[in-house]
């Protein structure tokens, strides 16, 4: 699709669109991936979701379908997607470096003839060379649309210095702290699932389950875990981070444990490194494979 047709297309649908929303004051970084994040929503309002998802992946871009597919692959196949799809974000965060993003937020989507369906969204969002948001990975987890709608919050990166390294070897060492990291975390879950999840979760967490509301808050995620008395082995395979080093993200493979089976997860972690240097989940998502 022709960007003039997209950028035509956006105009028109937000025309309808209350101006209270529409011109909702934003800081300018994390504003500009909120706004691709709503403009691409747009699109699927007035083209569907097959033109809104094309508008923003490259040939790297990964969609969980829910196995790890490459997006403009599966797009170019003419999948079996939904007929009409909605979604708004209600968190996002930038990089300093500006060329690492997440958006997460609720979704509503559904087949001509069948009933509405619910769900979560998380996307992990790149930079590219022409300053344009694109997919790095997009995954989604249904619920039962029972949740209010949340307010959006927003991480609006700061101004301060960060080391700009050159060498690709010091940048595939710092991938792997993370890695060693998820790593950890898995080994400790393997013991103690509420340990682990107490010792690496933030204490703002938002946790994306399926069938569940968006659980926010470290004590709200391990009394869930307490209650459904469940026990989550997980396999990292592979990590991302900002190239100013102060998010990553980390993707693999779980086994979700309870009394009576085992059921296969993908999952997506999304780090933040704190003030005390120490790497810690703000946002994750486990999805059945």
């Amino acid at each position: 699709m022709k960007y003039s047709t997209i950028l035509k297309t956006v105009s028109i649908a937000c025309a309808f669109i209350p101006s209270h929303i529409l011109f909702a004051q934003l800081p300018e970084k994390v504003g500009g991936l909120i706004t691709a994040d709503r403009n691409a929503a747009i699109i699927a309002k007035a083209q569907g979701p097959h033109a809104a998802f094309s508008s923003i992946i490259d040939k790297t871009s990964t969609f969980y379908v829910p196995s790890a597919v490459n997006a403009l692959n599966y797009l170019n196949n003419r999948p079996n997607i939904p007929d009409v799809l909605n979604w708004e974000p209600n968190f996002a965060l930038v990089s300093k470096s500006l060329e690492f993003g997440v958006t997460s937020g609720s979704m509503e989507f559904q087949k001509v003839g069948a009933i509405k369906r619910y769900g979560q969204y998380l996307t992990i969002w790149k930079r590219d060379k022409k300053g344009v948001w694109k997919v790095d990975l997009r995954a989604e987890v249904e619920n039962y649309g029972k949740q209010t709608a949340k307010d959006l919050k927003f991480q609006e990166p700061d101004d301060s210095w960060y080391l700009k390294h050159r060498s690709q070897v010091r940048l595939k060492q710092r991938e792997d702290i993370v890695q060693s990291t998820d790593q950890l975390f898995s080994t400790i879950a393997k013991r103690d699932t509420e340990a682990a999840y107490r010792e690496f979760m933030a204490e703002e967490v938002r946790f994306y389950y399926p069938w569940q509301n968006e659980i926010e808050g470290k004590n709200n995620v391990i009394n869930f875990i307490k209650k459904q008395r469940i026990d989550i082995v997980t396999e990292p395979l592979k990590v991302g981070r900002a190239y100013s080093g102060e998010y990553a993200y980390s993707q693999g493979t779980a086994t979700i444990h309870s009394k009576d089976k085992a059921v296969k997860f993908n999952y997506l972690r999304v780090w933040e490194l704190k003030d005390d240097y120490q790497w810690r989940v703000i946002l994750e998502m486990m999805f059945e494979r």
